[in-house]
């Protein structure tokens, strides 16, 4: 059973969904020395493009890229994603034993079922993994793909509560206007080339061509989003992330972007 203490863990419904949202914010916080995961909650096996093996070995190989120390996915059935108290206790398992103190989550709306009932289901856990009295018990500790770890804990310690300092939303597969967006202009290239880990999906190939766009077209369409919300910052590229809460200034001198 694994054991790490992460500043930062997103959790994403599908493994290549954080590359997409916010994989330039991860490399630029691994960059940083802060320790990041990640946490799929299915294994992709409902996709058009390749299996879950291949998925689990692109993940891992992305990850890398990123710079994560962690990575795992859940056993929550591919396209059908529910926000059930057993799906919300193996969520807030792996919040136990990786006690990140940042989560980001997917935007509580968008087109597919899957990344909207993350956003939900995964606020949720955050709030139970705090809880004194949880019993995760019955949900069984994930293996990860990837773990960089150096500690681990003993099978049968107890997994004391946690709760995430900060709880953000990386809003990249929906309109909606950011709360702020993160510079990730000298991270894009990396960001890309986890993107293209992924080759079961992103390569050019007879199967789904009608579902996904070719290999060229997938960096246009990347880079385009990233040169927009890097606009909104005054940057080249960025990602956009939205915050429930409301920002604390203690230096009006020291607040980024220019108004006029």
């Amino acid at each position: 059973m694994f054991h790490t203490s992460l500043d930062i863990l997103a959790i994403a419904a599908h493994r290549d969904d954080v590359e997409q949202t916010c994989g330039g914010t991860m490399l630029k916080a691994a960059q940083r020395g802060q320790r990041c995961g990640i946490l799929d909650l299915t294994q992709g096996e409902m996709g058009t493009r390749g299996s879950a093996e291949d998925r689990a070995r692109e993940a891992a190989d992305a990850a890398r890229i990123l710079g994560a120390v962690w990575r795992g996915a859940l056993d929550i059935p591919d396209g059908r994603v529910e926000n059930t108290w057993e799906n919300r206790l193996k969520v807030a398992r792996v919040l136990l034993e990786t006690r990140p103190r940042v989560v980001i989550l997917p935007y509580w709306k968008g087109r597919h079922p899957d990344h909207y009932t993350c956003s939900i289901l995964g606020y949720e856990a955050c709030f139970l993994a705090g809880l004194a009295k949880l019993d995760c018990s019955a949900a069984a500790p994930v293996a990860p793909t990837l773990d960089d770890s150096e500690s681990r804990r003993d099978a049968g310690a107890t997994l004391a509560p946690h709760r995430p300092f900060k709880v953000i939303y990386a809003t990249l597969y929906y309109d909606v206007r950011p709360t702020f967006v993160v510079d990730i202009s000298s991270q894009f290239e990396q960001k890309l080339a986890s993107i293209f880990a992924y080759t079961s999906q992103f390569s050019d190939q007879q199967a789904g061509k009608d579902l996904f766009p070719a290999h060229g077209e997938i960096r246009v369409r990347v880079e385009s989003m990233a040169r927009f919300y890097g606009a909104l910052g005054g940057v080249t590229y960025a990602e956009p992330f939205l915050q429930k809460e409301v920002g604390l200034v203690e230096d009006l001198l020291a607040i980024p972007v220019k108004s006029i």
